[in-house]
């Protein structure tokens, strides 16, 4: 699907990788922007360059708010659906947020599509939904079973089979994609977020969670931005799913040194709380399969080490 001359739903729009997105968007020719964000995660500042573009344009609500939603979604050609709870550790403790946030946020977007006949969805979703310890790595789309250990995997996994059960039934067209972990400007969370902002409040001592043998693909957002572009511009079937990843992964060890290179720092003390994972939820190893998306036609420019290092200095600059 072309998405020049579109109207495009960014849910989520204000936040990490979704400003990201717009900002690609709003590059391309023609195409509208409208970004729907409650800005519970999500920043009015990272939006704000865009307000004084006439194909842009911003709306403060909330996903559990039908009726808002069935007002605005009139007229879209297509939605980016970004929108999440982002603190996952923070849904680990109440998993009520990713149900409210997640599954039933999506479930009210699906509906309002159907009943205004939108029906074309592009869906953030993660690496998380394969679980723990896959059994075959790297981990390809169609593995399963799949048995998330997070609540923020669990709803997004019960997400993807809401897409896939009105694609079946409603006529959807999907594009599903299934993000390594994401760094670069805007980012608002995540263990290179933690490490800068730890470190400017004590630069002498920089607390790991787990052991720090955690060891993960980081893709950079802007390609992020780029492969879930080309995925939609090129696969064409009524349900499409992708990893989204690079080459490589960087462990957790490895980002903390970058962090305190980067950041001119010398003799910082790493303290590493123990356990191979750094809480409850956390996925300490994941390699995702990235064959997918490279047979279509992309592929990451970046390794895991070489994102990392691009997202450290951006927000070292940034925050």
């Amino acid at each position: 699907m072309k998405l020049e001359n579109k109207k495009i739903l960014v849910t989520g729009g204000a936040g990490f990788i979704g400003s990201n997105l717009v900002e690609f968007l709003l590059a391309r020719n023609g195409i509208e922007v409208v970004v729907y964000d409650n800005l519970s995660s999500g920043k009015r500042e990272f939006i704000a360059p865009f307000f004084k573009n006439s194909n842009f344009r911003f709306i403060e609500a909330d996903l559990l708010n039908k009726k808002k939603l069935a007002e605005e979604i009139k007229e879209i050609d297509i939605v980016f659906h970004l929108a999440a709870n982002s603190d996952i550790r923070y849904g680990m403790r109440h998993p009520e947020v990713e149900l409210k946030n997640g599954t039933i946020a999506t479930s009210n977007l699906l509906e309002v599509m159907k009943e205004n006949n939108v029906r074309k969805i592009v869906f953030s979703s993660t690496s998380a939904v394969y679980g723990d310890k896959p059994k075959v790595v790297p981990t390809p789309e169609n593995y399963g079973p799949l048995f998330p250990i997070s609540f923020y995997g669990a709803g997004k996994l019960a997400c993807e089979g809401l897409i896939s059960a009105y694609c079946h039934n409603f006529g959807f067209y999907a594009w599903i994609f299934r993000f390594a972990n994401i760094v670069g400007k805007n980012g608002t969370h995540g263990v290179v977020f933690d490490f800068i902002k730890k470190l400017r409040k004590n630069p002498r001592e920089l607390v790991i969670l787990g052991n720090g043998e955690q060891s993960k693909p980081y893709l950079y957002v802007k390609e992020c931005v780029e492969g879930m572009i080309y995925g939609v511009e090129k696969a064409n079937d009524r349900l499409n799913y992708f990893n989204l990843s690079c080459r490589g992964a960087t462990r957790v060890k490895k980002i903390a040194q970058i962090v305190t290179q980067e950041m001119g720092l010398k003799n910082v003390k790493f303290k590493y709380t123990g356990g191979e994972r750094g809480w409850s939820g956390d996925v300490s190893q994941v390699r995702l399969d990235p064959r997918k998306m490279r047979s279509l036609g992309w592929e990451s420019r970046l390794s895991s080490d070489q994102a990392i290092r691009l997202g450290v200095k951006e927000l070292i600059n940034q925050l």
